[in-house]
């Protein structure tokens, strides 16, 4: 029961492990709000949560990227909602290009939407949150927002600096009852890998083979809402992926040498 009446804001909810959370609130009776660019996708997965009996569902079209933006739509939502309980940030971008055949262009993009994007909404609902006394954000970030890897630098960065950003809030906040939980995950089987973006920002357009080996999305927002629930500061979930966390910070050269093989497989 400890979702149920919630208002729940999620982003990049129009698909994959967005939209994954978003049923499982859904069934947990949650009020949800979801966001995204894509306004069709989003209603499908709007009737689909209402379907599964979600308290009730609103729609927010948003760009992570137009940062100008955000503020006035949250302060939009607030009106409609009264007060966000659970903040949950999933929008964001992949990459699928080595580091020097990146134009500047997307690295900034990546950052834009990944990092920019997120912190700018927080920045917008955090006030309201203060004010109520209440709140739970909850980011995901990766396993390569810990470690870097191959074709994935600009992306990797945007993950590393949501952890010094959110870190330093939780700190700061440490006399609030807002809490702040990272979640890590490895591969999850979705779409990502097929939005990521080429050094030319192209879509990369294939999907990985670790990527449609991945966990369940379903399996993931599980492990989520029980990081939620429980006020996990951070998790880590996944495959074997996950020993490159342990690796990089216990045996780092052993961690660069299996790195290195990994990369020119």
């Amino acid at each position: 029961m400890f979702f149920r009446h919630k208002r729940v804001w999620i982003t990049g909810a129009s698909s994959g492990l967005g939209e994954a959370i978003a049923l499982e609130l859904a069934y947990r009776q949650a009020h949800l709000i979801l966001s995204a660019r894509n306004e069709a996708a989003l209603q499908k997965v709007a009737n689909a949560c209402a379907a599964a009996g979600a308290a009730s569902v609103l729609v927010q079209v948003l760009d992570l990227e137009r940062h100008e933006t955000l503020g006035n739509i949250a302060q939009g939502v607030l009106q409609r909602v009264g007060k966000i309980d659970i903040l949950i940030h999933c929008g964001g971008i992949s990459q699928r290009s080595l580091t020097w055949e990146t134009s500047l262009e997307v690295d900034k993009k990546i950052m834009n939407i990944n990092y920019f994007g997120t912190i700018a909404l927080t920045k917008a609902v955090l006030p309201s949150m203060l004010t109520h006394h209440l709140g739970h954000i909850v980011v995901i970030s990766s396993v390569t927002g810990k470690i870097g890897w191959h074709q994935r630098s600009a992306y990797s960065a945007s993950k590393h600096a949501l952890h010094g950003f959110f870190d330093t809030l939780r700190m700061e906040l440490r006399n609030s009852p807002i809490q702040i939980t990272i979640a890590c995950p490895g591969y999850i089987h979705t779409q990502v890998s097929m939005h990521a973006l080429r050094g030319d920002g192209a879509e990369h357009r294939e999907m990985d083979v670790e990527t449609a080996q991945g966990m369940a999305p379903e399996r993931a927002a599980l492990a989520i809402l029980r990081a939620i629930e429980t006020g996990k500061e951070e998790i880590w979930f996944g495959g074997r992926e996950l020993m490159g966390i342990y690796l990089k910070r216990f045996f780092p050269k052993y961690f660069s040498r299996l790195s290195k093989k990994a990369a020119s497989s």
